[in-house]
């Protein structure tokens, strides 16, 4: 910043994304697990989905939540 505050990014830890990652695919796997009406491949996506919550877990991905600072010079009625 031109300021010289660091206001950090919201792109998180790579761990965080792999874990993420893992329950877009379970979630997948099981959307097309219901479409094919194969109850297999559906709780098949839903181990996946929970590994990937496990890993979310283990990472701590809610610490990559970044807060920016307050913004000078501007009222609740500007938010709206």
């Amino acid at each position: 910043m031109a300021d010289g505050h660091n206001l950090g990014n919201h792109a998180g830890r790579a761990s965080s994304w792999l874990a993420v990652s893992i329950m877009l695919a379970g979630f997948t796997v099981g959307g097309v697990g219901l479409t094919i009406a194969n109850w297999m491949i559906v709780w098949v996506g839903v181990g996946i989905f929970v590994l990937g919550g496990v890993l979310a877990l283990v990472f701590d991905i809610f610490s990559d939540v970044v807060i920016d600072a307050p913004r000078v010079g501007m009222r609740a009625e500007d938010h709206r």
